[in-house]
């Protein structure tokens, strides 16, 4: 009988989690909350975490103490070494799997769209990260802390630099943009001086405020110069931080993947897109960008196949099958809400 494993993805705003056997076949797909241990603490995010656990198994018919052989968790806001430490003894004595692994969730992009191993990953979601690793196995990142550690980007940098500049637009103090008039109606308020005041507020949730995001692509799309020039910023930001990571491993003078995942950038935004190919042609002309063709799941399964020992014909079997899978039932509501998550 196969073993089974899980992958999992936790981003920002959702996490997915997928169950299959080491042939390859995919059982359940679920999702639920975001991984945030930062602001719920590790214990609730673990407790989390083991629960979609168990809703995967039930999902696919099978007990909820079934054994799972590996679980290849990949987190958002796990970015250092005690994070890490902290989450592995937290699911492992929670009895996910018989053997547990952590890893940041911008590695689950590499392993999914870097056949090789190696490459650049970038995740722009709700939040934005980047991971390099090198042939050689040395790999890069950032503190990724927010604010603090000079980060900015993802669904929610789109969403909270839109809601100012359409807020500084009708003070004088910026250019008009039609963003002054699209993103209130989102939550139903007459102007974003309303919409500013209710996240003042906490009326309004970051998880919420994020639901502006493909507004702001939609205007960028319409020709509006401002909602165009916080796209193009998050693109130089993206080109910056995959600039940084090759020459922080050498890698400038090499032909190197750079994988792009998460929601802004798994959205089908052409101006983004052809604005980053266009600034990593100046900048880094030996990196060979592509944006990830799956849902990053997909890439802590590959790595969960792997530590369970399952012949590469079980991840080419998986593969086959998750590409034509859609998004699990309990998502569909949440995606189209939340696209950028």
């Amino acid at each position: 009988m196969a073993d089974l494993v899980v992958g999992v993805d936790g981003g920002n705003s959702k996490t997915d989690l997928v169950l299959a056997d080491t042939d390859g076949r995919l059982l359940a797909w679920v999702r639920g909350v975001g991984t945030r241990p930062h602001a719920d603490g590790m214990a609730v995010t673990g407790g989390q975490l083991a629960d979609l656990t168990r809703r995967g198994l039930s999902e696919a018919g099978l007990p909820e103490t079934t054994a799972v052989t590996v679980g290849a968790y990949f987190l958002a806001n796990v970015d250092v070494p005690d994070d890490e430490q902290e989450a592995l003894r937290q699911l492992s004595q929670l009895g996910v799997a018989e053997r547990v692994l952590i890893r940041n969730d911008t590695l689950a992009i590499l392993r999914a769209g870097a056949p090789e191993g190696w490459g650049v990953a970038v995740v722009s979601g709700a939040g934005i990260n980047a991971v390099g690793v090198h042939p050689d196995g040395r790999s890069a990142r950032f503190l990724s802390l927010g604010d603090i550690t000079g980060d900015w980007g993802g669904g929610m940098g789109v969403a909270r630099a839109a809601l100012g500049a359409a807020v500084r637009a009708g003070d004088g103090r910026g250019p008009a943009t039609t963003l002054r008039e699209v993103l209130p109606g989102r939550f139903g308020l007459p102007t974003v001086e309303a919409v500013a005041l209710a996240v003042s507020a906490g009326k309004i949730s970051a998880m919420e405020l994020l639901t502006l995001a493909p507004l702001v692509f939609a205007a960028a799309d319409d020709g509006d110069a401002v909602a165009r020039g916080i796209v193009t910023r998050l693109g130089d930001e993206i080109v910056t931080m995959v600039t940084a990571l090759l020459r922080r491993l050498d890698l400038l003078d090499t032909r190197t993947p750079v994988v792009l995942g998460g929601g802004t950038l798994q959205n089908g935004q052409v101006l983004l897109h052809d604005h980053i190919r266009r600034r990593l042609r100046e900048d880094a002309p030996l990196a060979r960008p592509h944006v990830l063709d799956v849902s990053p799941v997909a890439g802590a399964v590959r790595e969960a196949l792997t530590e369970a020992h399952a012949p590469d014909s079980a991840w080419l079997r998986f593969h086959e099958a998750f590409t034509g899978t859609q998004l699990p039932a309990s998502a569909n509501e949440e995606a189209r809400s939340c696209p950028t998550g």
